[in-house]
């Protein structure tokens, strides 16, 4: 603590002036006579209640942060209006007294006092609604739920209150709401839910607002509610639900961003902010509120230079509400698909846009510093008389407080400091939210006329191809449901599209995707604002599109992914191969596990969010042919690994544990056959699985309803099933194809792992070895992996009839060549004509399943290239046919990527490939010919 000695003399004069008054016995404290030159209300405080300076004094007492009611002990349908008054005022004064006490003579962290004082607020809160509710209801009965319990009155506290963050002398913003729409019972007559809610709101309000003799607690303000100051005091659920569905605006999806309900949780609670959740945050990335906020700012500019206001530290450039704009604009942006951003807490939410990467680390430490170091001035300029003030003393003695609190020596000094901070918070401000929107620059003038005119004829260059997707564009546009507000938006943002066409060359077939596209955003504003305020992301779509068909198509199906065009230093950068399984477990972090229908919407966009950045990265060459297979393999194990924790979570909670399992280990693995067991899964592959485990049917689950654990893990297969082929808003996640279980598709979905091993023994025809030799295991717990491996390796190892073994291998190439193959003698079927991909992985199987049992090196890997080198290390080919079969088939597979991207097929010219064929169909023949 300060000693008073260091005050200026006219501080210190009213202080001692002021103990004196108030205790002319006692000698001088050091602390208070500080305390009372300081504050203005202490003063008055101390006068009012002055056996309050023992306890000020008592550090146990003040350090503590217990909050009791008011009321405590007393039956509140005897305290009659003027004693609630009284007793919820002199609380309020006592409790504020404390925080000033802690800000003045303690340096108490401003942190801490904010949310101490929103603390109280919410006791102040909840009491009086306790004790107005008691009241009405003693006369008139109250409204019971289905349980016959009784339905209290929903308090929303908006603003800083709902962010407990609430400043020293701050109004309270409040919203009332009620579940059901039932009459009261109990009472002497019943009465509409309506009518008496209205009745306990508004004593809630008297009980706070009225100024009595002993003060007042809150101004509380309504106007926030759905109408405004003309819409009724209180709301049902349904009624809100309709209200904000059908009603709400910008500057009420940003009000209620800080809604937080007040009091003791109930039933309701879940239920109330379900239904609020959906307006205030967007599933998508929202950039429509950049506009509004910046909207909302200019006019509290205008409405500031009206009022002639000066050194505002809350509204005026720089000040507090900037800092609450940038984090609740970053927060409403992107809150929707990251929930952890969903909170009232600045300060919170803050840290959370540093975890999602969307500030960084020393951004959001210098706007905490320099937001804090505000709240802390605005706190200090309301202590000294509770007075609701953002704006810096014009005074002499208030000017003086505030130089020893902020430990500058002259006013100058003061201003000096405090402008530093604004100027600082400004710059951020101007990054995030921007200025009003500049008008496109003259020189673009024949971007906005073909835009205008739908005629290509005024740019300098005309592009002939763009002439039928650009009318055909705005035939449909001119039928659709757009709004004022998006066909503003559409005028601005087209002429900038047609540039960014226009830089890149794009061709009209590019030009139609990008519009396709727009056809299925156009009702979506939010997405045509993205596109606008983001002129990088416009440019990243164009890119794309005219690289990609598949991206065009990928996008225009799912537009959430517009967002990831944003940062084209995440686009271009796919996860490292080794983070997919850290990155999707991090990502589910944030969502409830019981929430399944989130989950699977989770999976599905995690999904799609990282093809389109491989496939980014794919179109624009940054990685190669291979590595686009390996990410798109390590995605999709993935997202199998976490789909199995989300089915063995689901079925646990209903049956319960397979003895000898734990979340760890589950007694539970996933095989990958053909694409995704070669390390070879393409952008649209279905994913070939099967589902084993190590329990028998004789032992149990140990939940309320245990099932025998065979029955167990067909359940979490079923699961799996579920999870991966239902079609959600976002589609199938993968489809998943397990018919190469043993027994195919009359098989069980899930097998013991030796009842497998004894069919693969026993019965398995030599196709399904030949699917063996591409088959991994991709999920299972250690001893899984090694017996799944033992029993690979004593399949393939198998000593076979080489004259049986060539004519099986042969007959299930030609029958599937027969059914498949859709070459001609011009085009060439990449996968299954003769010389194509297939015949190279069915030389590759009959060269493991021919040649294992004298060299086990062959079965180590389950991807064509690596056995093949290793068939040519032993001696199995020679050199020079691995090459060509491994160029061969990277060519194929090059091919057919690209042919992906672009969504044409699997045709070729065959003459562009006729060496490749050529070398193929030689090997095969010199193979199966010498066998």
């Amino acid at each position: 603590m300060s000693n008073v000695k260091q005050f200026p003399i006219q501080l210190q004069k009213l202080g001692l002036m002021r103990f004196e008054q108030l205790y002319p016995e006692q000698n001088k404290e050091p602390v208070i006579v500080k305390l009372l030159g300081l504050s203005d209300f202490a003063w008055r405080s101390l006068r009012s209640q002055p056996d309050l300076k023992e306890w000020l004094t008592c550090k146990d007492k003040i350090q503590s942060r217990i909050i009791n009611s008011p009321f405590e002990n007393r039956n509140l349908a005897e305290i009659d209006e003027n004693e609630c008054h009284k007793i919820l005022r002199q609380f309020r004064e006592k409790y504020w007294l404390k925080v000033a006490f802690l800000d003045l003579c303690c340096n108490h962290p401003i942190a801490d006092s904010i949310k101490y004082i929103s603390q109280l607020a919410d006791m102040l809160i909840e009491s009086a609604n306790q004790w107005a509710h008691t009241h009405v209801a003693k006369i008139n009965g109250e409204p019971l739920d289905e349980g016959n319990r009784a339905m209290p009155l929903m308090v929303l506290g908006m603003g800083k209150l709902g962010g407990q963050e609430l400043n020293y002398s701050s109004d309270i913003d409040l919203i009332f709401a009620y579940p059901r729409s039932v009459k009261t019972q109990g009472g002497r007559r019943n009465l509409e839910a309506q009518i008496f809610y209205t009745k306990v709101a508004q004593k809630l309000i008297a009980a706070l607002n009225q100024t009595t003799g002993d003060g007042q607690v809150f101004r509380v303000d309504m106007r926030l509610r759905p109408f405004g100051e003309s819409g009724p005091l209180v709301m049902s659920f349904n009624a809100i639900e309709d209200y904000y569905q059908e009603q709400g605006r910008d500057w009420e999806r940003y009000a209620m961003l800080k809604g937080r309900l007040i009091g003791t949780p109930n039933q309701y609670w879940d239920e109330f902010n379900q239904l609020l959740k959906p307006f205030v945050y967007r599933r998508y990335i929202d950039f429509s509120v950049i506009e509004s906020l910046r909207k909302m700012k200019l006019m509290i500019a205008q409405e500031v230079r009206r009022k002639g206001l000066t050194n505002n530290i809350k509204l005026g450039g720089g000040g507090i509400r900037e800092v609450e704009f940038i984090v609740q604009a970053l927060q409403m942006v992107r809150g929707g698909r990251e929930a952890n951003l969903q909170t009232q807490s600045l300060l919170k939410a803050l840290k959370e846009l540093t975890v999602n990467q969307v500030i960084n680390e020393l951004e959001a430490q210098g706007l905490e510093k320099n937001y804090l170091y505000l709240r802390k001035v605005e706190q200090y300029l309301q202590i000294f008389d509770d007075q609701q003030t953002q704006t810096l003393p014009d005074d002499e003695l208030n000017q003086q407080r505030l130089n020893i609190l902020l430990e500058q020596d002259d006013f100058g000094a003061t201003l000096v400091e405090i402008d530093h901070v604004m100027q600082q918070i400004h710059n951020e401000f101007t990054q995030v939210i921007g200025e009003e929107t500049e008008p496109l620059d003259t020189s673009e003038g024949a971007f906005v006329s073909a835009w205008d005119h739908g005629d290509i004829s005024f740019l300098n260059e005309p592009k002939d191809d763009w002439q039928l997707p650009l009318k055909d564009f705005k035939q449909r546009i001119s039928k659709a449901k757009i709004g004022n507000r998006g066909r503003d938006i559409l005028d601005k943002l087209m002429p900038a599209l047609l540039k960014q066409l226009n830089n890149f060359n794009a061709s009209g077939a590019a030009f139609s995707m990008v519009c396709q596209i727009l056809n299925k955003i156009i009702s979506r504003t939010a997405y045509l604002e993205l596109l606008y305020e983001n002129p990088g992301t416009l440019k990243q779509l164009v890119l794309l599109c005219c690289h990609s068909k598949w991206i065009g198509e990928h996008i225009s199906r799912y537009p959430i992914l517009l967002d990831e065009l944003i940062d084209p230093a995440v686009l271009y950068k796919p996860t490292p191969l080794t983070a997919y399984k850290y990155e999707i477990r991090q990502y589910f972090l944030r969502i409830e596990h019981d929430d399944l229908e989130l989950q699977m919407e989770s999976l599905r966009q995690f999904k799609q969010t990282h093809q389109l950045r491989i496939a980014a990265a794919d179109a624009t060459g940054v990685i190669d042919v291979m590595k686009v297979s390996d990410h798109l393999t390590a995605l999709a194990e993935a997202i199998v690994d976490q789909a199995v924790n989300i089915a063995w979570h689901n079925t646990v909670k209903r049956f319960g544990m397979p003895p000898g399992t734990d979340d760890e280990n589950k007694g539970f693995a996933v095989i990958a056959y053909g694409k995704t067991g070669g390390f070879e899964v393409g952008y649209d592959s279905d994913l070939d699985l099967v589902f084993v485990h190590n329990h028998d049917g004789s032992s149990q689950t140990d939940g309320d309803k245990p099932i025998d654990s065979r029955q167990f893990y067909l359940k979490l297969a079923q699961r799996l099933m579920h999870l991966f082929n239902t079609r959600t808003a976002s589609g199938i996640l993968y489809e998943l194809d397990t018919r190469l279980r043993p027994e195919g598709a009359s098989g069980l979905l899930a097998i013991n792992l030796e009842s497998f091993n004894h069919y693969q023994q026993t019965q398995a025809w030599t196709w399904e070895h030949q699917a063996l030799v591409r088959a991994r295991l991709i999920l299972g717990q250690d001893e899984l992996v090694e017996r799944f491996l033992e029993i690979r390796k004593n399949i393939l190892s198998q000593q076979r009839d080489a004259t049986t073994l060539k004519d099986d291998v042969i007959k299930m190439r030609e029958k599937m060549r027969d059914h498949l193959a859709k070459g001609n003698t011009d085009q060439f079927d990449l996968k299954q004509d003769i010389g194509g991909m297939a015949d190279i992985e069915f030389i590759t199987q009959y060269i493991v399943l021919k040649y294992a049992y004298k060299f086990e090196k062959l079965i180590v890997y389950s991807d064509n290239v690596r056995i093949l080198t290793e068939a040519a290390k032993i001696g199995c080919i020679t050199e020079e046919q691995k090459q060509q079969l491994v160029k061969a088939y990277i060519d194929y597979r090059s091919c057919y990527h690209v042919l992906s991207l672009d969504q044409q097929g699997k045709l070729v010219s065959r003459e562009a490939f006729q060496n490749d064929i050529t070398h193929v169909t030689h090997i095969w023949n010199s193979i199966f010919a010498l066998s």
